[in-house]
């Protein structure tokens, strides 16, 4: 299996496309690393072969061959992927797609994060819609049979899936340390870059520095530092496929002390220089 360095986040739909679908494949060897984190788009992921975790609105699921997931925008969210060898199609869209008339039966089954596991008759079907969806989507993402697999591709995950069991969890946007979050959540989700210490960021949610500290970890499964710095990186990652800003530019817009420390720490999230980054995605364009 060949690797393709491919990343749960960031994914930037193009200009003028509806939709963007994905090939992801891991080496046994290869490093992965996700962190809660939100986008704009509305997001399925069809795994192929996995084992892990899923963290999302509704608590914590466990993943296995097969199953897919469905994230809506704005909605946190976190993978956690067992060493091994791993793949899946990551599909993302804009949420207008749901404003079409061909999902007026299904839009309620789609307002929340939902854990799909399909029945054993439907799971090739699903396997085959999407590799054309993906081989029709190189060939031209605007063409009416690209469009018309992926509705189908939609209508189908809606009819013959199941939400899987979550045993009693208790959802995660529901418990009291999410809530008591909020602010600092908030702002996170609305600005690329988050300039706030710990100490401050604790008084925004009206909290000690150490509790505020001890219930971060446990929410977002890494320290308030570390996700400052992720979600910088991926707000990087973002500007630089989606504009023009040279990489000073967006260094300095997001707070680095320098063009060469946000190069530096770009590499080691990401495995790729921010300069390399910006031609793959426009050599994938192109």
């Amino acid at each position: 299996m060949k690797t393709q360095r491919v990343y749960c986040e960031p994914f930037c739909i193009e200009k003028s496309h509806l939709f963007e679908i994905h090939k992801v494949s891991y080496q046994s060897t290869d490093p992965y690393s996700c962190f809660m984190h939100f986008h704009e788009v509305h997001e399925f992921i069809l795994f192929e072969s996995i084992t892990g975790q899923y963290f999302y609105s509704q608590g914590e699921s466990s993943l296995q061959d097969n199953d897919i997931v469905f994230t809506p925008a704005i909605e946190t969210h976190n993978f956690d992927c067992a060493d091994g060898e791993k793949s899946w199609f990551i599909l993302q869209f804009l949420p207008t797609l749901f404003e079409h008339e061909d999902f007026v039966q299904v839009r309620g089954v789609f307002n929340q994060a939902l854990h799909l596991r399909l029945e054993p008759e439907h799971i090739s079907v699903v396997q085959q819609q999407v590799a054309w969806l993906h081989q029709c989507y190189q060939r031209d993402p605007h063409s009416p049979l690209s469009l018309n697999l992926l509705k189908t591709l939609i209508l189908w995950i809606a009819e013959f899936s199941h939400p899987v069991d979550l045993q009693g969890n208790k959802p995660i946007a529901k418990s009291q340390g999410f809530k008591k979050l909020q602010p600092i959540i908030d702002l996170f989700r609305h600005n690329p870059s988050v300039e706030l210490s710990l100490e401050q960021a604790a008084e925004k949610c009206y909290l000690s520095p150490a509790y505020f500290s001890r219930l971060f970890k446990s929410v977002f499964r890494c320290n308030y530092s570390q996700y400052s710095l992720k979600h910088r990186l991926y707000s990087a990652a973002r500007m630089i496929s989606q504009s023009e800003k040279s990489i000073t530019e967006i260094s300095y817009e997001l707070h680095f002390s320098s063009p060469s420390h946000f190069i530096a720490q770009f590499k080691k999230q990401f495995s790729v220089t921010p300069k390399k980054y910006r031609s793959e995605v426009f050599s994938k364009s192109g």
